[in-house]
């Protein structure tokens, strides 16, 4: 529903609307995991603010599952912006939202306000805040199908001369439910994250294309990356099933067939088998077929996130590069070859890795790079 006045989700054939404040509510109390059932296309406005929803949460009780929370730091600014109005993510070690409210309308101008948001200062200020329109708009809305059961006590309206027939809950009540929507459309990527939002004059259909973009920044920065999972391993080799549950990579990327040695912090070894049947070599060089250096590289580098990623300590991390330095190509790999790909920790740290690879074809080194990593939450 691209609405600016509701958030609605659906799935081809059925669709809920008017969503927002309760994915606040669920956002604020950290839940992540409920069946909702509903009897309606639309979700109950109560008084027009989420605290309703936060009681009802708070009666049911929680139940904390055992499983580590992921949390989304946000890496590089992101921003997306229409027709005046602006929502910019910057990287911040807290969840911090700032919102400008500026609207031609005497009570709707510069509203600005800033909170670290957890779920005590959404409770105290954020999820009282009701939703609220223009007099003018009332009709529109209703001409829409939107607001069907709105009221003077449920929603705000503002008329030319003020607030009709109720009072403000805070004098920047407009701005703090504007921040109570974003946070419930933000509720929608799944986690929760870590950045500054800085917030103008922003609507559900932003917030949507916010969502998005930052969708887009951690698929990209994982899809770069190596995915850290723990295996257990019986003695200090891995086999390709071992690996595969270690490297995201697959045929015809994958690169390492066997572990043969590993010593957690220290160093491994891997095999790489070259067969005529690479699908590198149609293109490199038909008649020819030599193994491009980049792919060598390649290869080195997966022993040597197999050594990294294989940390208990490392679960739910990505490993990506950070450089390549002093690499040297000193013959060539052809069918029939048979990579050995040794790994030397050369420094290793909680947020990143030095390491020193060699890779060698019947004791003869053939390629060699240091490589750096960094380490990062998924």
């Amino acid at each position: 529903d691209k609405s600016p006045r509701r958030t609605s989700v659906g799935n081809g054939s059925v669709e809920i609307h008017t969503i927002e404040h309760l994915m606040a509510a669920l956002w604020a109390t950290g839940v992540d995991n409920l069946l909702i059932e509903i009897n309606g296309p639309e979700l109950p406005g109560l008084d027009g603010s989420a605290r309703d929803f936060i009681d009802a949460l708070k009666r049911a009780g929680l139940e904390n599952q055992g499983v580590q929370k992921k949390v989304y730091q946000v890496r590089s600014p992101i921003w997306v912006e229409q027709d005046g109005a602006m929502l910019m993510v910057l990287p911040d070690n807290n969840f911090r939202v700032s919102y400008t409210l500026n609207y031609e309308h005497p009570m709707l101008r510069a509203q600005y306000i800033s909170f670290i948001i957890d779920e005590n200062t959404f409770e105290k200020e954020i999820a009282l805040s009701r939703t609220f329109c223009l007099e003018r708009e009332v009709t529109d809305l209703k001409k829409q199908g939107l607001g069907k059961g709105a009221n003077y006590d449920n929603t705000v309206v503002v008329g030319k001369d003020g607030v009709i027939d109720n009072n403000l809950r805070f004098e920047d009540e407009f701005a703090r439910h504007k921040i109570l929507d974003l946070l419930g459309d933000l509720y929608l990527l799944g986690h929760p994250i870590k950045g500054h939002i800085i917030a103008v004059r922003s609507g559900h259909p932003l917030n949507m294309r916010l969502v998005n973009k930052i969708n887009a920044q951690k698929e990209k920065i994982e899809t770069g990356g190596l995915k850290m999972v723990h295996v257990d391993i019986g003695g200090s080799s891995m086999d390709v099933a071992d690996i595969q549950k270690i490297l995201p990579h697959r045929y015809p990327f994958l690169l390492v067939d066997r572990i043969i040695e590993i010593e957690p912090d220290k160093r491994a070894v891997g095999i790489k088998n070259v067969t005529m049947n690479e699908q590198f070599f149609t293109g490199h060089f038909p008649g020819a077929p030599v193994m491009p250096g980049v792919l060598i590289v390649e290869a080195m580098a997966q022993v040597a996130g197999v050594l990294m990623l294989n940390k208990k300590e490392n679960i739910g991390k990505v490993a990506y590069f950070m450089s390549l330095d002093n690499v040297k190509f000193r013959k060539t790999v052809v069918p029939g070859d048979q990579l050995r790909l040794e790994v030397e920790v050369v420094k290793l740290r909680s947020k990143t890795g030095q390491v020193h690879t060699r890779a060698l074809v019947d004791g003869a080194v053939v390629s060699e790079a240091d490589l750096m990593f960094a380490l990062v939450d998924a």
